[in-house]
């Protein structure tokens, strides 16, 4: 027989499983729909042009400012 903490550990994980999937549906837990591919296609390309330059800019900015 199980301890009790074993027990707990495995009827946690058993109810995670089974109440807190999203029914396998890719992209289901996105908070941007993946159906429109340009609208994808555009948000992608804005968050990486401003995720990677963003510290060039601010460092551009830093030097110009002295």
């Amino acid at each position: 027989m199980l301890n009790p903490t074993k027990l707990l550990a495995r009827n946690v994980s058993k109810f995670m499983v089974r109440h807190h999937s999203h029914g396998g549906i890719p992209g289901e837990h996105l908070p941007f729909s993946l159906n429109n591919r340009y609208k994808l296609t555009a948000i992608f390309t804005t968050f990486t042009v401003l995720g990677f330059g963003s510290p060039f800019l601010i460092v551009r900015h830093q030097l110009l400012k002295s």
